[in-house]
């Protein structure tokens, strides 16, 4: 089923993730860097499982070396975003990938991924917003780094900050200290969790690191106390089906918990997570939903007004981005 073009609000999107394969292609062929393995022979981006999919994303990573690298990913990114009628996006950024954690490298990264953000908001009417992201599979440690830089930065652009990587390495409570840092600075607090992790991992995360939104979160449907939870404390859901089903978290969009999870009082949103890397952009999720679970526009636009409300933006922004998602014959 075709949805009609309905302005969306996306929550959760992995900045190197949306990368075009074709840009990483020519990012390593002006670089004379061989990542062929990488693609599948129609030029897809090819990886087993989870795992081998954070090998596979680590090594497009590679390829954007720069500061103008970013610009440039910024920039063809958003391009495909409002070309499936993204409105407003907040992304994940790593300085672990912007200069591997250095304060004065991250602001130089920073410019440049603003500078690119304000061009695609002049040129295509998206707006960007960045989430700072400690990956945790490299520690504890590390993501005390990432936070400082999160905490330097922080502000009307910089609005939250997050944890990624492998759910089964480590434990929530190992990063709280950094989660801290950020939250003193005035960042608003997100985490993977749930995604492979089991239901445990959200339960985890929601006691040590205290976040208002969880990335992904699907497993806690296995727990019904904990589901009942997020659905009283509005803990906010950011969703991403087509990730989730592609990886074999659910075998299909059937099994699919997230309209079970709406309807017991859980805030749910829709996002892609990192689209090339799983055949999908906004309107194909949003398709698939409508096929799946017979959800109409009114549907749709309660997923982006709850996705506008739970943003990290201030006030004026979110002011603006409800315009926006007002219907055309309001």
């Amino acid at each position: 089923m075709k949805v009609p073009d309905l302005p969306k609000v996306e929550l959760h999107l992995h900045l190197e993730g949306g990368a075009p394969p074709e840009f990483i292609r020519q990012l390593a062929h002006e670089k004379k860097m061989d990542i062929s393995g990488i693609f599948n022979p129609d030029g897809s981006y090819a990886y087993r499982d989870f795992w081998h999919f954070l090998d596979v994303y680590e090594a497009a990573t590679s390829t954007l070396k720069s500061p103008e690298d970013y610009h440039r990913l910024v920039l063809a990114v958003l391009q495909e975003s409002a070309a499936n009628g993204v409105v407003y996006c907040e992304t994940f950024l790593s300085p672990d990938f912007c200069g591997s954690r250095d304060l004065g490298a991250w602001r130089e990264y920073l410019h440049a991924i603003r500078e690119a953000a304000d061009i695609a908001e002049k040129t295509h009417g998206i707006a960007l917003r960045g989430i700072i992201t400690c990956i945790r599979h490299f520690g504890p440690e590390k993501a005390r780094e990432t936070a400082r830089c999160a905490a330097e930065t922080a502000g009307d652009w910089i609005v939250g900050f997050g944890m990624g990587g492998d759910e089964k390495l480590g434990n929530a409570k190992d990063f709280a200290y950094a989660f801290d840092m950020a939250r003193e600075a005035g960042l608003r607090i997100t985490s993977h969790a749930g995604e492979w992790g089991g239901a445990g991992s959200v339960a985890e995360t929601l006691e040590a690191l205290r976040p208002e939104r969880i990335g992904h979160g699907v497993q806690a449907i296995t727990d019904n106390t904990l589901v009942d939870r997020l659905a009283e404390q509005g803990t906010v859901l950011e969703v991403c089906p087509g990730s989730n089903v592609f990886l074999g978290v659910f075998p299909t969009w059937d099994a699919h918990p997230i309209k079970t999870l709406r309807d017991r009082g859980v805030t749910v949103t829709v996002s892609t997570d990192d689209p090339p890397f799983f055949h999908t952009t906004m309107r194909r999720e949003y398709d698939r939903l409508a096929d799946t679970f017979g959800w109409a526009v009114e549907d749709f636009r309660a997923l982006n007004l709850a996705a506008a409300n739970a943003a990290f933006c201030d006030a004026d922004t979110r002011a603006r981005v409800l315009q926006q998602l007002e219907p055309a014959d309001a």
